[in-house]
């Protein structure tokens, strides 16, 4: 089976690990490698993390939760590569759940390099009732994924005192300690280190999800469920052709707005517009038409015959379908309203459609999206998914099921999205998603499976952006837009 380039294989558990026993052969230089590997990228994601909370990223009590094996040895290494940086000012505190005798070889070292690191003044081992007032940072690596439930002492008792502790950022090593057992380590982000393992798709502890490729997999590498990952971005990240003009890249043609909800259509416009189409038309009611080729004089806006409720009417499905005649993508929903008119048309325009299309917000009907021949890209939510499900053909449709893992199926094969976080659970993030798919898919109309997931993790890795940036609270979903460009930008290798 060939797979999605620049996606990597989601594992359970037992899969994972006769993934390690292959890829490793019992060969301990070669754990110790991944182990201190996986250790400089948890320091890095936690970094990322600390700025997100608007905590210090060069010091502060750092607390580390720490079993026997691989994922304490994780947290140890990850500590030392924190006070490793230049300037820092960490205290780390290491909490041995099951004592420091029960460590095993390759954790031993990673003890003695935090040691060596940080020395005595900077690092100490604590009791668990020694734990009190506030950290940067609880880093829990007591159990990978060969935790066995029920949880039992001392683990439960560890984890209950590291539950009320203060601290800004609760991060998990692999798995959260626990996954979802009473008393379980509740995380606010986990990274998985070198493999994503299919429990953490439906753990409610998990929070944010973190996958930190370690060379494992390459492109081939098997797997039905699979992650997507920055190199999906790959192909946007090439120079263009020095002898094109604005029709090789693809003309995407928007059908939405209405007087009510303006916005909407806006922001998908300009997504696509920012998505390195080479033109973009707009089609809206013409009460608006004015004002946004004002502010947005590079899309061509037209202006259409309205209803009088202010919606899109019937009578301008002769001019759209002259645009979309030189079109190479058609993207129909953002802000259109449910008037029937508007409907009428729409349900005309997908009949009649030869071009690739996203359909979006309003145009998620059931007695919509099954019509035409033309291939299709739907982007619907919870509620709508419920509201269309029984109606989707898959033979011509790819389903983008917007969520806090956004999911992708196609030819047997789920694609999860795990960028983006709460910056997303926002209006008009959809919105600005469907535009990109849009754009894109002008750009290259055979390949929509192509086009959703560049969109998908485009706009994840720049809503991550943003809450570095900005936090997760007084943030504009436009801002989403402004971080595509450095996200695109940015070495994927750095």
């Amino acid at each position: 089976m060939t797979y999605l380039p620049g996606t990597h294989p989601i594992l359970d558990c037992a899969a994972a690990a006769a993934w390690e026993r292959e890829l490793f052969g019992g060969d301990e230089a070669k754990e110790w490698a991944a182990l201190q590997q996986a250790g400089r990228a948890v320091a890095h994601a936690l970094l990322e993390d600390l700025a997100v909370a608007g905590a210090s990223t060069h010091g502060g009590r750092l607390l580390l939760l720490v079993g026997k094996g691989h994922n304490g040895g994780d947290a140890l290494l990850a500590a030392a590569e924190l006070l490793g940086q230049p300037g820092n000012t960490w205290q780390v505190e290491v909490g041995f759940v099951f004592g420091q005798n029960a460590l095993r070889p390759l954790a031993v070292a990673a003890w003695r390099r935090l040691q060596e690191i940080g020395g005595s003044e900077r690092v100490r081992a604590v009791t668990r009732d020694g734990l009190a007032g506030a950290y940067a940072a609880v880093l829990d690596g007591v159990f990978g994924f060969q935790f066995r439930p029920p949880l039992r002492e001392p683990a439960l008792a560890w984890l209950a005192a590291s539950a009320a502790l203060t601290t800004r950022v609760r991060a998990a090593v692999d798995l959260p300690s626990g996954l979802d057992e009473d008393g379980a380590f509740r995380a606010d982000v986990t990274y998985a280190t070198g493999i994503l393992k299919t429990p953490l798709l439906n753990c409610a502890n998990a929070g944010r999800l973190r996958y930190l490729d370690l060379g494992f997999f390459t492109d081939a590498s098997p797997g039905e469920q699979r992650v997507l990952t920055t190199a999906v971005l790959n192909p946007l990240r090439q120079l263009r052709p020095a002898h094109s003009d604005k029709r090789t890249f693809g003309h995407v043609v928007i059908v939405g707005g209405s007087r009510s909800y303006p916005g909407a259509v806006a922001m998908s416009a300009i997504a696509a517009l920012h998505s390195g189409a080479g033109l973009v038309t707009a089609c809206v009611p013409e009460s608006i038409a004015a004002a946004m080729a004002a502010q947005w004089p590079e899309i061509m806006w037209m202006g259409c015959a309205e209803t009088p409720d202010g919606g899109i009417a019937i009578e301008s499905g002769l001019a759209i379908r002259e645009k979309l005649s030189r079109a190479q993508a058609l993207v129909i929903g953002p802000g259109l309203s449910r008037e029937p008119e508007t409907h009428a048309l729409v349900a005309e325009l997908i009949r009649q459609a030869t071009t690739p299309m996203v359909l979006d917000a309003d145009a998620l009907q059931s007695n919509l999206i099954a019509l035409g021949t033309a291939p299709r890209v739907l982007t619907p939510h919870a509620g709508e998914y419920a509201r269309i499900e029984k109606a989707i053909d898959p033979s011509k449709t790819h389903v983008v099921r917007k969520a806090p893992i956004t999911t992708i199926k196609h030819a047997g094969v789920i694609y999860h999205g795990i960028d983006g976080g709460p910056v997303l659970a926002r209006g008009g993030s959809g919105d600005i998603l469907a535009g990109l798919i849009g754009g894109l898919l002008a750009g290259e109309p055979t390949e929509p499976i192509r086009a959703a997931a560049q969109a998908v993790t485009w706009q994840g890795l720049a809503a991550r952006a943003v809450a570095r940036s900005q936090g997760e609270v007084v943030v504009r979903t436009t801002a989403i837009i402004d971080h595509l460009n450095a996200v695109l930008r940015t070495d994927p290798a750095a």
